[in-house]
């Protein structure tokens, strides 16, 4: 019997109310009858239903392990349950000693960003959109960082909705959240999962046989996913991930940290701005501006080597809470990379600085970058994608070429 199979029998009982609200992403329950729902437009809150105390909660977790042929007791204090669309995790009271700890995820097999909400919802500007458009087209390798519940995975979702329709895709996940076969059905995608028996490290080597163009680790969280995101990116794939780190400076490092090994750091560090060229961090928070939960990108950064392969950072954006932010102009070496994939990126993507502008100030580009202007609207459209300029004869890898940076506009808005 399938997971699906399984959860349809479950009775989540009053639970079920906020199950089939799509604006809800996870229901947490815990301390004998705290209920709190994290949604898309007002984040963390707490609600009240009398109903949904420790009695239900242990009735829903021994339905759970008696379907599963699993053991929830005080010899076996954990529990989880996936799903396609659902994941469970419950804490048995000896451990929680203050009750039953109940944290319910929903990981739906829809696209919730597109082009206009991204825009209309100032979670991007436009021409930063289009920049990672192009940056996606180019088959740069993007890591998204960000905190739990910022919407990391939702933008890899997204950014990999705008791949060509030609190229195939391997999702490697231990847990089910990206969706991207059922999303896409016809398209060339195979979604692996981990477990106890196929590591990260067994899974990668059976992805390189199949060929794809591009590998999504639904996150990086471990010593084995750093390794396998390191080694993917070294053969001449390209990847889409997500990483829990607190900017997108900090990538490469955090990616060190979860090692745990006495690999020499700066060997490191050099093959991460080697073979990634873009890091994004994403926040959510309370906007007090907009009377909602805000989610958006905060910091945009490229990494590369220079002539001395030492790893260098260069901040394309970079916003503060108070509105502004720094913009500069992508280096050489990123341009390269993208002209060998065979998109072009204009001499000026963003316009140079002025003083004490905020981001919402800013317009937009009249052409945005690489992008035939009568089909961006149709960038979530699988069949149409952005028209790119395309340089003759250029085809072969472009990993490891090093040339000359060009100098970042100076300036904060």
């Amino acid at each position: 019997m399938n997971n699906d199979a399984i959860f349809s029998q479950l009775d989540f009982g009053p639970l079920d109310e906020f199950l089939k609200l799509d604006d809800v992403t996870d229901i947490s329950y815990s301390n004998n009858g705290q209920l709190f729902l994290k949604t898309l437009s007002k984040g963390n809150f707490k609600v009240e239903r009398p109903e949904i105390n420790n009695a239900l909660m242990e009735k829903l977790a021994f339905q759970c392990s008696n379907v599963m042929g699993k053991t929830f007791n005080m010899a076996h204090p954990f529990l989880d349950a996936e799903s396609t669309e659902l994941r469970l995790n419950f804490v048995h009271e000896s451990i929680a000693t203050n009750g039953i700890a109940c944290l319910i995820r929903k990981t739906p097999a829809k696209i919730r960003l597109n082009r206009e909400k991204l825009i209309d919802e100032k979670y991007v500007s436009e021409d930063l959109l289009d920049f990672l458009l192009s940056c996606v087209q180019g088959h740069a390798n993007i890591i998204v960082s960000g905190e739990t519940g910022s919407g990391k995975t939702e933008l890899v979702k997204y950014l990999a909705s705008t791949t060509k329709p030609d190229e195939k895709i391997i999702t490697i996940e231990d847990t089910l959240e990206l969706h991207l076969d059922r999303i896409f059905p016809h398209r060339d995608i195979v979604a692996m999962k981990t477990n106890n028996i196929a590591s990260y490290s067994d899974v990668l080597v059976t992805c390189m046989r199949q060929n794809p163009i591009w590998i999504l680790l639904s996150e990086v969280r471990s010593a084995e996913a750093v390794l396998a995101v390191r080694n993917s990116i070294s053969s001449g794939h390209h990847i889409l991930s997500t990483i829990h780190a607190d900017k997108a400076a900090s990538i490469p490092m955090r990616m060190y940290s979860l090692l745990e090994s006495n690999l020499d750091v700066e060997q490191f560090l050099a093959t991460i701005h080697r073979y990634v060229q873009i890091g994004i961090y994403v926040k959510g928070y309370m906007s007090k501006e907009l009377g909602r939960f805000q989610r958006e990108i905060m910091e945009i950064c490229e990494f590369y080597v220079d002539e001395d392969n030492n790893p260098k950072t260069n901040t394309i954006f970079q916003k503060t809470m108070d509105g502004k932010f720094t913009l500069n102009n992508p280096t050489n070496h990123l341009r390269d990379y993208l002209a060998i994939q065979g998109v072009t990126l204009p001499e000026n993507i963003f316009r140079e600085a002025g003083s004490n502008t905020t981001a919402s100030n800013v317009p937009p580009l009249n052409n945005p970058v690489g992008v035939n202007p009568n089909l961006q609207n149709n960038v979530n459209n699988p069949q149409v994608r952005p028209t790119m300029v395309m340089p003759n004869g250029l085809n072969q890898n472009p990993q490891g070429n090093i040339i000359n940076n060009t100098p970042p506009i100076n300036g904060i808005i």
